[in-house]
């Protein structure tokens, strides 16, 4: 017992301490980074001072202006380089983006992978290779996961106050406003995070872009049918005219009647879904009672060379039923 209560505390202190000496080199990389950043920025700030010509006129001393630079993946120069062999980082980029999360490419992928490799080496202690790999495949999957989450509830919060953006759309229209004008009304009005993204399509509009243009990006950074079907509603009254008013008044409330419908849909699928965690906890709550009531018992299964493997793989099925059962009961309206 005091064996294998000793090897437990070095193992734990070894976990702590490489835990605090990665951190202590990402750390002191970073800091290298930003210290390499801001000497080429100073160098391109010195490069690019204004000079005097011989006809009067002000120039610059080099050809590209500092401004126009591009953006980086992550501030640690190495990991930058190996994201930028991978064409994967643009699209993570975007998701980033419309889950609002302050986050870099850099700074996720390095969390992933970090994640994933402390999960496993854990595991590696208790279960097999097999079991193990799976479990830090899905702890490096969390960070990812939740970005995906705050990207579906923004996504939902969006759809859920769209339709009265529209509706305010289509009184302003009635008013005699131009679409421009109305957008610029609505946008300050709206709620978050309506207002954003339609604040961001109006200065691009304005600023030069165009409105097809802007209306293109805003489809892209919020790819909701709703908001493809607005695109496509205004895009068509460009071409064609018509009262254009009329028609947000009908997106509006077709919207809403595909909202209660999808409120109906998961209020339906619940039940299904509270059945899929209760079958899948209910297991390993019997497991934690019989260890409480009868160690010995279990005890058993522990202690047998087959007895590992087959909590693995119980464990294993037990996350994909669980998985298969919110597969089945959700429903795409």
């Amino acid at each position: 017992m005091i064996l294998a209560t000793s090897l437990a505390f070095f193992l734990l202190a070894f976990l702590l301490a490489s835990i605090a000496a990665a951190v202590l080199y990402l750390a002191f990389l970073k800091m290298k980074a930003e210290e390499s950043e801001a000497a080429q920025t100073e160098a391109a700030q010195r490069h690019f001072q204004p000079v005097s010509r011989s006809d009067g006129e002000i120039g610059l001393t080099g050809e590209l202006s500092p401004l126009l630079r591009s953006e980086r993946l992550s501030t640690i120069n190495f990991w930058d380089h190996v994201l930028a062999r991978f064409n994967f980082g643009e699209l993570l980029q975007t998701q980033l983006e419309q889950a609002e999360l302050d986050w870099s490419v850099g700074r996720i992928t390095s969390l992933m992978l970090f994640l994933g490799i402390i999960l496993m080496s854990i595991c590696l202690r208790f279960l097999p290779i097999w079991m193990a790999l799976p479990i830090g495949a899905g702890a490096s999957f969390a960070p990812y996961g939740y970005m995906l989450h705050k990207r579906s509830v923004r996504f939902q919060k969006f759809r859920d106050h769209f339709p009265d953006t529209l509706d305010s759309l289509a009184r302003a229209l009635r008013a005699g406003y131009p679409l421009s004008t109305a957008m610029d009304m609505i946008a300050g009005e709206a709620a978050v995070p309506v207002s954003g993204e339609l604040k961001r399509t109006s200065t691009e509009a304005n600023l030069g872009r165009g409105w097809p243009q802007a209306l293109q990006n805003l489809g892209q950074r919020v790819p909701l049918l709703e908001v493809n079907t607005f695109i496509a509603a205004v895009q068509l009254h460009s071409r064609t005219g018509g009262r254009l008013s009329e028609v947000m008044g009908n997106l509006a409330e077709q919207m809403r009647e595909s909202l209660a419908l999808q409120g109906e849909v998961r209020a339906l699928a619940a039940h299904g879904k509270l059945t899929g965690l209760i079958l899948t906890i209910l297991p390993m709550g019997i497991a934690a009672m019989m260890l409480w009531v009868s160690p010995g018992y279990m005890h058993i299964l522990v202690e047998h060379p087959l007895g590992k493997t087959l909590i693995a793989a119980a464990i294993g099925c037990l996350v994909l039923a669980h998985f298969v059962i919110r597969k089945i009961v959700d429903i795409q309206v």
